[in-house]
Formats: structure tokens, C-alpha cells, sequence
């Protein structure tokens, strides 16, 4: 079902969804799942989670999965990363198994918060290593961490007035853009609640990230719509883009557009957008 979605990021699990004792054989599966289905051909970045470093899976999830399957893998998904020391760990153990194996493109790292340790360490995290790519927002394990009452993963406690997650959500998405990495909001957990993913999605995408996980096929197509600009959006943006171009030409560094200023700022934003909507373009073209 991953393979043949509009997923654009498919992550093979072997933490939280893998039971103790079937964690050596999840390994071999996910180590078949890379080699047999060419996730790149359809279009697909392909990764997996490991098991969190204060387990005892975490290093034969690397070693194994990476010797066997490493060229067929373009990042690994740490899970509850509290410093910096922790990327440090899962670098080192990849230039090693890299070197060693013939690995000659490098795999890249994502990174999950979710804990009170990783929020207070973020900024840090976000600086630790050049194979970071993105950093990811676990609410479930958050709120775990930081003993607050949760009704469900991913969803808002009404006796919080207001989005009781957004601190956390905003402190990242600054780290990522400071050093460059991609934010991920993570999952909704109840899948029968397409509002409540809606708005979600929605709230996370106002504050600068850039997708969400889907847990159910059935959330892959709000989800895709929620991070893609409309097309009205698009217009309206390359409009702002022309007419402070003309503003440009008669030496002015503002405009009207609509009965609204415009100057350079609106432009940067407009550009931000025009730019990720090529991005989406060119994705859907590559299915």
C-alpha cells in the first residue's frame, strides 16, 4: 500500500509498532522490503526507524539493516533524540559500516523530538551533524514525557485553551530553519477523524512545516492536500512577484497590489511559495 500510494516518504518501522520479540525478524523484513520493492522507482524516499539508543535493538538495527540494505536506504529515522551526542552515535556507526561495505552514497539522518530532553536540546540537535536532514515532532511520546493528560496522538486536550502543542511545534521549526533541516509534523492518530487531521495539518503547516506523517492510507490524500499550494495561492503569489518586478523598474521599492503594501518581505514569501509548488510539480511528475 506504501509503495503505490502518493506518499512522498515511506519510513519501515522497528520501533514502537514492533514487539519485543519480533524485532529480529522485523529487521529481516524490512532488510527484504529494500532489496525486493525499488521504492526509489516509484518515487519514494525510503527510510526506517530504528529502535530508540537506550534499548538494546538500537545498534543491531543500524549494523544489520545497513551492511545488508544500505544502498537501497536514503536516511534513518532515530526515534526520542535527547542530545546531540546521540546523532553523533548513529554518524559514527555509519561512515564505519559505509566504509566498510562500499556504502558511496552517504545515508542520510532524520531526527524525532519527543521528549522533554530533545525539546530543551533542539537548537543543539539541529547543529549536530552534516548528514541531518529533518527533524521530526513526536506529540504522543512528548506528552508521555512531559506527564501531560492526552486524549489521543496527535490530537488537542480541550481543557488546554488553545493548542497545547505549539510551543514545542514553533521552538522546532525554528531550529530547522536556523541549520537547514526539513520540518515533519508527526501523526494523527485517530484515522477515522478526517476534521480533526485537517486541522492539524493545517495548523502545522501555518507555522512552517513542510508535511505530517499519515498512519492510514486514507489520511495520504488530505494530508498531500493540506502542504500543497493551491493554485489560487500560486497565482496570487506570482502576481506579488510581477508587480514589485515593475515596482523594481521604476525605481520604487514598494507597491499596491489589491489595496495592500507590498516590498521586499512580501516577495521572499511569495518566492517561498512559487518554490514549493515547483517542488510538488516535479514530484507528481516522477509517479
Amino acid at each position: 500500500k506504501a509503495l503505490n500510494s502518493e506518499a512522498d516518504y515511506v519510513f519501515l518501522d522497528l520501533e514502537d509498532s514492533v514487539a519485543p520479540s519480533d524485532k529480529p525478524q522485523a529487521r529481516k523484513n524490512i532488510i527484504e522490503a529494500l532489496i525486493d520493492i525499488d521504492w526509489r522507482r516509484n518515487g519514494k524516499t525510503i527510510s526506517f526507524r530504528t529502535n530508540g539508543i537506550d534499548t538494546q535493538y538500537m545498534y543491531r538495527d543500524v549494523v544489520e539493516v545497513v551492511e545488508k540494505a544500505g544502498n537501497h536506504l536514503d536516511t534513518i529515522l532515530i526515534p526520542k533524540v535527547g542530545v546531540s551526542a546521540d546523532i553523533y552515535m548513529v554518524d559514527a556507526l555509519l561512515t564505519q559500516i559505509e566504509e566498510a561495505v562500499g556504502i558511496t552514497k552517504p545515508i542520510g539522518i532524520e531526527a524525532l523530538i519527543e521528549t522533554a530532553l530533545g525539546l530543551s536540546n533542539v537548537e543543539s540537535i539541529a547543529a549536530s551533524s552534516s548528514r541531518l536532514e529533518a527533524l521530526h515532532f513526536g506529540s504522543g511520546d512528548f506528552a508521555a514525557s512531559c506527564q501531560a493528560p492526552a486524549l489521543e496522538i496527535g490530537g488537542l486536550n480541550p481543557d488546554y485553551p488553545g493548542d497545547q502543542w505549539h510551543n514545542a511545534m514553533s521552538r522546532i521549526v525554528v531550529a530547522c530553519r536556523a541549520y537547514g533541516l526539513r520540518p515533519i509534523d508527526g501523526p494523527y492518530g485517530n484515522f477515522k477523524d478526517p476534521e480533526g487531521l485537517e486541522e492539524a495539518a493545517k495548523r502545522a503547516s501555518a507555522l512552517g512545516y513542510e508535511g505530517k506523517w499519515a498512519i492510514h492510507p486514507s489520511q495520504i490524500d488530505l494530508v498531500n492536500s493540506v502542504f500543497s499550494p493551491s493554485s489560487a495561492e500560486v497565482d496570487q503569489a506570482k502576481r506579488i512577484i510581477t508587480a514589485l518586478e515593475e515596482a523594481a523598474e521604476s525605481g520604487k521599492g514598494a507597491a499596491k497590489l489589491d489595496g495592500r503594501m507590498i516590498d521586499a518581505v512580501s516577495a521572499r514569501m511569495a518566492e517561498n511559495l512559487v518554490k514549493k509548488n515547483e517542488e510538488v510539480q516535479k514530484k507528481l511528475l516522477t509517479r
